[in-house]
Formats: structure tokens, C-alpha cells, sequence
């Protein structure tokens, strides 16, 4: 009898071990658990870059085409002209151009004196993705442009862009560019009494071509 109930004794006290050790366990895997919640609620959630959309306006001076001009004419025609243009996103450059150009032409055994203001608009794009931030760039892109002479002959035109800007200084860039033109008012086989030469696209011709090297700043 006495042997019976030790067993049943130590059998008790087996199972009140038992039970305390899991209680302790237990308190142990609930506040392990708290812990980690109350870390991973503290750590700071990754915030967004914001992209910038203005990035500034740049003004350029054409410093080649009031030598080329002249020079590829026997010095009887002049070309000036200006550009500006507005960064947006870092890659889209909305650009309005200005110029004024004219002199003495000729064609065959008629000579021709004239001149006029011209306008061009349109927008580049820089397609460099890798570093759009860069203040270098490759543009590419599309104008359409329009002159007036001063017998108020009108003519258009289209132009596909290709050119690059650098930047040599603080707020100075320096650039060059390409332009394939595509005249829209064309001439008809009996009209001969329009102007051979067009501001801003240069003789009359279906195509033409042209080239500028600014000198520009950024505000």
C-alpha cells in the first residue's frame, strides 16, 4: 500500500512538473512573440522619390549660322537666331526658336533681294534612360516652322532634330544640331514669281538641310 502510493505521489508531482514546464514555455513563446511585433511595427516604412518636373529654362545662341550662312553664299546673306527651350521630367524639352535672316540670292539669271523673320516650335527628347538626371544630353526631335518676308510671303515647313547638349560650366551649356527639312509649301511648275529663298530654311527646295552650334544658359 505504501508502495502504491508513492508511485501515485511522484506520478503527481511528474504531471505538476509537466504542466509548470509548459506554462513556462509557453509564457516564453508569447512574449518572444510581443517582442517581435513590437520591432517590426517600429521599422520606418521606405518613403517614395519624388520626381521632379520643372528642371529649368535655357536660352542659346545660334554662334555658327551667322558665319556658315554667309561663308556658303559669297557673303550676301546673313542668319541669326536664338532658342529656348523648358527641362520637363528630365527628358522632354518643349523649344520655341527665333530668327531673322535675308540678303542678296540668285537663281539662274535672276537675282533676288529679301529677308524676314521666322519661327520654329516643337519638342526634343532626351532618350538617354540609363542617367536622365545628367546635365548632358542627346536630343532628338521635331519642329514646325514658318516665315514671313517682307513682300508677306508665307511658307512652312517640318524638321526632324537630332543634336546634343554639354555642359561646360555652372548654368552653361554648349550643343550642336541637325536638321532635315521638309518644305510644305511647294511650288507648282507655273508659279515663278515666289521667293527662291526662305527664312530660317534657306534656298527653295522640296528638302533641305541645316546645322546650329549654341551657346546657352540655364536659369
Amino acid at each position: 500500500m505504501a508502495l502504491l502510493l508513492s508511485v501515485a505521489a511522484y506520478a503527481e508531482d511528474s504531471i505538476i512538473v509537466t504542466v509548470d514546464t509548459m506554462t513556462i514555455d509557453s509564457s516564453r513563446i508569447v512574449i518572444d512573440t510581443v517582442i517581435m511585433d513590437t520591432v517590426v511595427e517600429d521599422t520606418p516604412k521606405p518613403t517614395k522619390e519624388k520626381k521632379q518636373v520643372y528642371g529649368g529654362t535655357q536660352i542659346k545662341f545660334d554662334i555658327l549660322s551667322p558665319i556658315l550662312t554667309p561663308a556658303l553664299n559669297n557673303w550676301n546673306m546673313q542668319h541669326y537666331e536664338l532658342a529656348v527651350n523648358v527641362q520637363l521630367a528630365r527628358r522632354f524639352y518643349p523649344t520655341l526658336e527665333l530668327g531673322y535672316a535675308g540678303g542678296k540670292t540668285h537663281n539662274d539669271s535672276v537675282q533676288y533681294n529679301g529677308q524676314g523673320g521666322f519661327a520654329r516650335i516643337g519638342c526634343d527628347i532626351n532618350p538617354l534612360k540609363k542617367h536622365p538626371e545628367s546635365p548632358h544630353a542627346l536630343l532628338v526631335g521635331i519642329r514646325v516652322g514658318t516665315a514671313i518676308q517682307n513682300n508677306w510671303e508665307t511658307d512652312c515647313w517640318g524638321e526632324i532634330i537630332v543634336g546634343c547638349q554639354v555642359n561646360i560650366a555652372k548654368g552653361f551649356y554648349m550643343g550642336w544640331m541637325g536638321r532635315l527639312k521638309l518644305l510644305f509649301t511647294r511650288e507648282k511648275e507655273e508659279q515663278s514669281t515666289r521667293p527662291i529663298y526662305i527664312p530660317g530654311f534657306g534656298e527653295r527646295s522640296n528638302v533641305g538641310w541645316g546645322a546650329n552650334y549654341y551657346l546657352g544658359y540655364k536659369f
